[in-house]
């Protein structure tokens, strides 16, 4: 039984309170300042009081800047990158728990290993891959003298070929594995009977019958709060997408927000636009979570209760 203690109580809910003053208070300025004009802005600064010029500085970035293209480009990536992640995370998952492979343990190890090197230690690499997919069999070619048979023969070397820049394949693909969903869906299949198994064998269930019928149903809630989770970390991505997309119109919103604050001449941006296209772009994300909280919950927890 836990002690009710009024003391600890209220300092529990001081430290609460401290933490949603911390977390709030910015997210307010940003829908404050949205709701000014752009010359209320520059003649009072930041404000604590709504204005009335919300629906005008949305029309602004909708006809000026090319930020809904942009989100969309957010939400492709989003998408493709929390689909990879999720489908790669579980099947993984389900090798190392339901297969007896050697050297098990050591493959989880590696792949736990992986989240040590995030993106932006491995960015030049993955550029160089990203620029040309087959780079590695033009190298094969010329380490095992093909492609000095093939000249000797019609008088030119193969070279292959295929960019992924300025493609949604691009910004996605280098961020499709995940070694914590991995862990993640590892640990959920750990607290699934061994009874499950032995049953499904007997009734001549082979490994991807239990998968599918029976372990993917279980794993719900598991695998609703990864992809929220893997997709607000490919929303939230942005060293990735700038260095891998050279065109505007393939840039996605976090990028589109930023060059909304570059200007010439010394001008003051135009804050009351960029902060209402901040709205706009969080939008997503924040009903994401909100229609998903009860799964995020639950998955995280590994339970189903």
């Amino acid at each position: 039984m836990i002690e009710n203690n009024k003391k600890l109580d209220r300092v529990a809910v001081a430290i609460i309170g401290i933490g949603l003053v911390f977390i709030l208070v910015p997210i307010y300025l940003m829908v404050v300042t949205a709701t000014q004009s752009y010359d209320d802005f520059i003649r009072n600064g930041i404000s604590y009081v709504p204005g009335g010029h919300f629906i005008s500085n949305i029309k602004m970035v909708i006809s000026e800047t090319i930020l809904l293209k942009q989100l969309l480009n957010s939400i492709i990536v989003a998408t493709l990158s929390a689909t990879g992640k999720t489908f790669f995370a579980f099947l993984s998952a389900f090798v190392i728990v339901y297969f007896r492979i050697r050297y098990g343990t050591l493959l989880f190890f590696f792949i736990l290993l992986s989240t040590m090197v995030p993106m932006d230690l491995r960015v030049v690499a993955s550029y160089e891959i990203a620029s040309n997919v087959l780079s590695p069999f033009n190298y094969l070619m010329g380490l095992l003298g093909i492609n000095s048979l093939i000249s000797f023969a019609f008088g030119k070397e193969v070279y292959l070929e295929w960019s992924l820049l300025d493609s949604y394949l691009g910004m996605a693909a280098p961020i499709l594995a995940s070694g914590t969903g991995t862990f993640l869906f590892r640990q959920f299949f750990k607290t699934v009977p061994k009874s499950l198994v032995d049953a499904a064998t007997m009734d001549g269930a082979g490994p991807l019958r239990f998968m599918y019928d029976i372990l993917l149903p279980l794993s719900k809630s598991t695998v609703i709060s990864l992809y929220v989770l893997m997709f607000m970390g490919g929303w939230n991505q942005y060293l990735w997408p700038l260095i891998v997309s050279s065109k505007p119109e393939m840039q996605t919103s976090l990028i589109g927000l930023v060059n909304m604050t570059i200007v010439t001449d010394g001008a003051i941006p135009n804050y009351p636009m960029v902060m209402s296209g901040a709205v706009l772009v969080n939008i997503i994300p924040v009903l994401l979570i909100a229609i998903m909280q009860k799964y995020i919950v639950q998955g995280l927890t590994l339970s189903e209760k």
